[in-house]
This record gives structure tokens, sequence and C-alpha cells, in this order.
């Protein structure tokens, strides 16, 4: 399958970009380098996208397995190194679910064919940035908080 993305100047390092969905990104960077400070940086996006794809493979599986995941977030943390390119060398994704009965195995087995199998964003990044994981299980209550 093709993948194509669409951008424009908007304003200086403002920038606007479509892929196939058709949907507008808005990219940014400081003001002091360019930007209006508008939008997300391309590589907050890198991240974001991370997030959201092991996420989309996680909720499904703890899903099917019937386990019951009332909320769910997603925190991730990059560290870049100082030279340029200043590519992401360590990642952390944490996932958060909340819930009563939630098997820690089951969250676990679903991360692990995330990051084994299904996420082509962890995939990716992999080959140049060290990835890691931690999950907390919280109770249904602290969901609403």
């Amino acid at each position: 399958m093709t993948k194509e993305i669409h951008l424009r100047q908007m304003k200086g390092n403002t920038l606007a970009a479509k892929a196939n969905s058709n949907h507008w990104v808005i990219m940014d960077t400081k003001n002091e380098v360019g930007g209006s400070e508008a939008g997300s940086t391309p590589k907050e996006l890198m991240l974001m996208a991370l997030a959201g794809c092991t996420s989309m493979d996680v909720i499904p599986i703890l899903k099917k397995k019937r386990s019951p995941v009332v909320a769910y977030e997603c925190n991730v943390k990059g560290i870049e190194r100082e030279e340029h390119p200043k590519i992401f060398t360590e990642i952390h994704i944490e996932y958060v679910f909340y819930g009563d009965g939630i098997k820690a195995d089951d969250v676990e087995r679903a991360i692990d064919l995330s990051k084994t199998k299904y996420c082509s964003v962890s995939a990716q990044l992999a080959a140049s940035a060290t990835i890691t994981h931690s999950f907390r299980i919280e109770p249904a209550a602290k969901a609403t908080e």
C-alpha cells in the first residue's frame, strides 16, 4: 500500500500536511527558528504516532480478551541526542489502564503483541532508539478523577 503526503508552507516554518485520509495536520516550531508555535513539531508528532499506533493495537486486543478496561491513557517520553540530527535514542511508553479486574498478564501480552508483531511505528523507531515500556492498572473509580 502506498502512502502519500501533501505538505504546504503556511508561513515561515508553519506547515500544513495531509495524507490519504485527507485530514490536515499543522506542524510548527518555535518563533526564534521561523515558526509561529501554532502546532506540534514533527518530532512530537512522531511520538504521538507511536502512542496512537501501539494504543490501536493494545485496546482491541484487550477488548477481544474481554478485559474490563473502562478508560485508558498512554504517555510517551523521548530522549534525543545532543548532536544533529537530534534523533531519539531512548523512548519510554507508559500504558495506564483503568478498570476493576484487569489481569496484568493480559495487559503484558497485549503490549508484547503490539511491540513484536503489530505496531509498525514502533518497529520503525526501534531501528534507532531503545524502546521500553511500563504499565499501571488503576481502579475504575480513578478514571473519572
